[in-house]
């Protein structure tokens, strides 16, 4: 399944490294309420929007992969990171090193995390600010960017989940009929433990 195009690669400078909750970034909620739906703006202490910030103009505001900085998600032990930015309509980061818990959150909530080396990081970064497009195919793990194309690794299993749309709920409710089979069991060994 090809996600391409995943439209402009919006890139923050490389002396940005890291999304730490630290960093207090205010986000202003303009409609709806979490975690989905929501139309977000990074603004500053008056609540006015920081006209500077990436996310915040043309074309980026637009874009589904976000090139960061090494150490992404650093300080984000909870799912609300990767929550933020699919409210910004991200799918797709990309960056060197990851922070471990923010990692498994983006599979956890369809967001493909791409680890690629730091010199690849600066070359598509570089190539951000012409306001290219690039796309992503999973399926074949490549990313393509002009006439470049470059492969990623990703685990298997993880692969599978996002290209089919797997949770942890439904890969549970995909063995249903052993749970059920389990309780069935459990009731006439222990019936005590039901309130039936």
């Amino acid at each position: 399944t090809e996600l391409s195009p995943l439209g402009t690669i919006c890139s923050f400078k490389p002396e940005i490294e890291g999304l730490n909750e630290s960093d207090k970034l205010d986000i202003q909620e303009t409609t709806g309420h979490p975690p989905f739906g929501v139309d977000l703006k990074i603004v500053d202490d008056e609540g006015k929007e920081i006209s500077d910030f990436v996310l915040n103009n043309e074309p980026y505001n637009q874009s589904k992969i976000l090139i960061t900085g090494k150490n992404f998600g650093c300080g984000s032990s909870r799912e609300h990171a990767p929550w933020a930015l699919l409210d910004f309509g991200i799918t797709c980061v990309i960056s060197s090193s990851y922070a471990d818990i923010f990692y498994n959150n983006c599979f956890k909530n369809g967001i493909l995390p791409i680890t690629i080396k730091e010199e690849v990081i600066k070359e598509l970064s570089e190539y951000s600010t012409r306001k290219e497009e690039i796309s992503i195919n999973l399926e074949d793990q490549s990313i393509k960017f002009g006439n470049n194309e470059i492969k990623f690794e990703i685990d298997e299993f993880k692969k599978k989940c996002l290209l089919e749309g797997l949770d942890d709920i439904s890969l549970s409710l995909a063995q249903s009929s052993k749970i059920s089979a389990y309780e069935n069991k459990i009731k006439s060994s222990k019936p005590w433990i039901f309130n039936d």
